[in-house]
């Protein structure tokens, strides 16, 4: 079977309501909208979240707490990941952008210790845990701070 061969199920793909084309379509003149009315004007209708004058879901619901505008957000990388590195690297934000390890823009990144490590490397991160630094220094490695 190629590409072109492909089509959808019979029955599953319905034409849509072809409205506002005359009296002949059934649906011609006022297009199904009714006579005036805030529903019959084009960009018409409640704004989302209108429960018609009953207190809408969003002003029901208490709040809670706030959000810092001033987080830092770190890309994770866990000890495990690191045993696709040669023994002896040196690894930094670039190798870990090549390797696929990290790819969205964050402030930093942060080295956490799940997972096990049996050859020694150098590892260049903004924070790193107390149980990831400890287990690359068993093995023989290095953890510097940026």
């Amino acid at each position: 079977m190629d590409i072109h061969e492909l089509s959808p199920p019979e029955g599953s793909r319905k034409r849509g309501k072809r409205i506002g084309r005359g009296p002949g379509s059934g649906h011609g003149k006022t297009s199904c909208r009714g006579h005036k009315g805030q529903r019959s004007r084009a960009g018409g209708g409640p704004s989302p979240g209108f429960e018609g004058g009953q207190m809408p879901l969003q002003r029901r619901l208490p709040k809670r707490g706030f959000t810092n505008i001033f987080r830092k957000e770190y890309n994770i990388i866990n000890v495990g990941d690191l045993n696709r590195f040669a023994p002896n690297s040196t690894l930094d934000e670039k190798a870990f952008r090549d390797a696929g390890l990290v790819k969205r823009e964050r402030q930093g990144i942060k080295l956490l210790g799940d997972g096990e490590i049996p050859h020694p490397l150098v590892v260049k991160v903004h924070k790193a845990s107390k149980a990831a630094r400890a287990k690359i220094e068993t093995a023989g490695g290095k953890v510097e701070l940026m």
